[in-house]
């Protein structure tokens, strides 16, 4: 397992209200998981990308939109981020969750 690191920006574009934190927990030919930390208030701005993201919050609570559509999340509840469709993700609270990422995403930085 690596060590935690910061998270500034997704898919290129910086997040809004400050910065999180993230660390690779696996990574096999399927895709990456990994675990995630947003202080509440931050968010990214929309934003889609190439692979299928399914987020299970461990803590916190979380707040965004799917396709223009609003969804939330309590600890113990997914959410799945279709490839290719534009969303949204914003830590009402404190939040930490653990993130699959699948096919493997080949851009870096971390894409949420």
């Amino acid at each position: 397992m690596s060590d935690w690191r910061i998270l500034s920006t997704v898919e290129g574009q910086p997040l809004l209200g400050g910065t999180g934190t993230f660390r690779t927990r696996e990574t096999v030919d399927s895709g990456l998981l990994y675990e995630i930390r947003y202080p509440a208030g931050v968010g990214s701005p929309e934003h889609r990308h190439d692979h299928d993201s399914t987020i299970y919050l461990l803590s916190g609570e979380l707040r965004g939109t799917i396709d223009g559509r609003e969804v939330r999340l309590a600890p113990g509840e997914t959410v799945v981020h279709p490839r290719d469709v534009p969303h949204t993700v914003e830590a009402v609270v404190d939040s930490h969750w653990l993130e699959f990422k699948s096919p493997l995403p080949w851009r870096t930085p971390l894409s949420t």
